[in-house]
């Protein structure tokens, strides 16, 4: 076939999957709006998902099977009165694409409803029951924007006229540190933590035109990655890692150093308008219940505090809160120096002696390859079993669809449009194929007595990190090094006790230490929360992270049992992704279109 025969044939293979699509929204709307829960499910598979993020259900919504759709998108459209679905132009076309083993046609659509703007996804696959017609087996539905309070970006964007060529008035930089300083007022909206999860959330409310301020215990924005150890540079790659509304320089290298990062997270601080105050720390907080607002105290870097009064808090400070340090027996006894890795920087200095990590993920595991390079002598300790997963091929396979190219914001809407099953699937999918381009690693590992496991469901480090926030290690070298007997590994069921010189085996052997590192991991943010704002409040709105009744992620990014209380967290492409959700939902109850739960 020549290159024009495959032109011809790629144009009639995209317009076919735009007339199926188009087609398919056609019929859906006139269904939708009859209200009709036979009519809307006769245009699903049996075995159909649907996810919705605010714009039919204000809420983080998985839903699964056709009966149980076409219910609750009747039931939900009284008051949605979604309509206009349309394929819009200048994002991703309709197109044939294979997901989770499905020949289906994908396309992304809009649509309107009674609130504002939305967007989403459906994949189209055959009946067999219905003679081959296009039924869907997957539609998700988002919230983008609020009608009349859309995001003062591109063609919205502020005109400046408040402070340009301002004669004898306040410029831009006057504006700004009045604007930060608070004087005057308090915040609408107080987060806790200026790193990814923080940032994200800030500059989504600012172009909301939601008052917020975000504290940080570090002297400056960056600092929470500028003081990690050494070495550290991201797992993943640069093109999932923009924050909302500014991608990194094209320049930037495939995996970002920490304190590149840090430095752009406090030049994005800056660029974007956050209001931050550094060397700050929330120490503690109440809900007003008359007055519908927090009453929450921050303690500045100068010893001084002050009480800000903000209707929202949101805790944007990591998966994990703080350090977890294990009663191992005979640490007390251990006489030279003990560390957590967050505390260590460097192997420089332990040239030539001697360090034992206890545990063996991720930050264990480059910590290890830190100390190796620098000449010390290195031993992991393996408490329990871990996932070991090769940052590139690997890991790579669950970045596929932002390789696919396009609008990031294209490739955000279809990696939300999942719903938990659909998660589970593809993990489960990928974590197969992981094993098979890591096999020759994962064999090796073994056969030096490493315990190495996929999961509780075969899905892999991705649910792992979901449901316990750790378990696993994205491979940079360590592994071949251990494999090859250049980097130790101790199991601890071998150990009887640590003493003044190391580690004591059953067998009565020392394993010599100038140094232990515990990579022993951290508190679940529930200790955070129960140190910050006590717990009484912890035991109203229960788990924060791990994976929730429905699937989804326990109280993160929607709202919680307690009003005015959010949480986000996670990597940069969470953070960037959900932070347009729980934006819009803050402001819609500024507006008063949502209620507390």
């Amino acid at each position: 076939m020549d290159d024009i025969d495959q032109s011809l044939q790629a144009f009639q293979r995209a317009a076919q999957a735009r007339r199926s699509a188009a087609g398919w929204l056609g019929t859906f709307e006139a269904a939708l709006a009859s209200r009709d829960a036979a009519r809307i499910g006769a245009l699903f598979h049996a075995d159909s998902h649907w996810r919705d993020i605010l714009a039919f259900t204000w809420h983080l919504t998985p839903v699964a099977g056709r009966d149980t759709i076409a219910a609750r998108l009747a039931a939900e459209q009284g008051r949605t009165a979604a309509r206009d679905f349309h394929l819009p132009e200048g994002r991703k076309p309709p197109r044939h694409v294979k997901r989770l083993g499905i020949d289906s046609i994908e396309a992304i659509f809009e649509f309107t409803t009674t609130e504002g703007r939305g967007a989403g996804l459906l994949r189209l696959s055959p009946s067999p029951e219905d003679g081959g017609a296009m039924r869907a087996w997957l539609l998700s539905t988002a919230l983008e924007t609020l009608t009349g309070h859309e995001e003062r970006i591109g063609a919205n964007r502020p005109t400046g006229a408040a402070y340009s060529r301002n004669f004898g008035g306040d410029n831009w930089a006057d504006m700004r540190r009045k604007a930060s300083a608070y004087d005057d007022r308090d915040p609408a909206v107080l987060v806790i933590g200026g790193a990814q999860a923080g940032l994200s959330i800030a500059a989504r409310l600012n172009q909301l035109g939601v008052d917020t301020l975000v504290v940080e215990q570090w002297p400056r924005i960056g600092d929470s990655w500028r003081k990690r150890y050494h070495s550290l540079a991201l797992h993943n790659s640069i093109h999932l890692n923009h924050l909302p509304y500014m991608e990194f320089p094209p320049t930037w290298p495939k995996y970002i150093p920490k304190d590149m990062l840090g430095n752009w997270f406090e030049f994005y601080a800056d660029a974007m308008e956050i209001n931050c105050w550094t060397g700050t720390e929330f120490v503690g907080g109440a809900w007003d219940d008359a007055a519908k607002c927090w009453t929450a105290r921050v303690k500045r870097a100068d010893g001084s505090e002050r009480i800000l009064r903000p209707r929202h808090l949101v805790f944007a400070n990591g998966v994990s809160s703080y350090p977890m340090l294990p009663d191992l027996p005979g640490l007390d006894d251990f006489k030279g120096r003990i560390l957590h890795s967050e505390g260590f920087d460097s192997g420089a200095g332990w040239a030539g002696k001697n360090a034992l990590i206890v545990g063996t993920g991720s930050s264990a595991n480059d910590i290890a390859l830190d100390l190796h390079s620098h000449g010390v002598n290195t031993t992991l300790i393996q408490r329990g079993s871990t996932t070991v997963v090769s940052i590139d091929p690997s890991a790579r396979l669950n970045e596929a669809i932002w390789d696919e190219g396009g609008p990031l914001e294209d490739c955000d809407l279809i990696v939300s449009s999942a719903t938990p099953p659909l998660i589970v699937k593809g993990y489960k999918a990928v974590t197969k194929r992981m094993l098979e381009l890591d096999r020759e690693m994962i064999e090796g590992l073994k056969g030096i007595g490493f315990k190495h496991d996929v999961g509780e469901d075969a899905t892999g480090h991705q649910m792992k990190y979901f449901r316990r926030g750790g378990g696993y290690n994205l491979d940079a070298g360590s592994s071949a090094l251990m494999i090859k007997g250049q980097i130790g590994l101790l199991q601890y069921d071998q150990i009887e006790r640590f003493t003044a010189t190391g580690a004591l085996l059953k067998d009565g052997s020392t394993v010599p230490a100038d140094l232990i590192v515990l990579a022993t991991g951290y508190y679940p943010q529930e200790e955070l929360v129960r140190r910050a704002i006590g717990d009484a409040m912890l035991d109203r709105i229960g788990p924060v992270w791990g994976i929730g009744a429905d699937g989804e992620l326990n109280n993160m990014y929607r709202r919680t049992p307690q009003q005015g209380l959010w949480f986000i967290a996670g990597g940069l492409a969470q953070c960037r992704i959900n932070s347009k959700y729980l934006a819009l939902q803050i402001k819609a109850m500024e507006l008063g279109k949502l209620g507390p739960l």
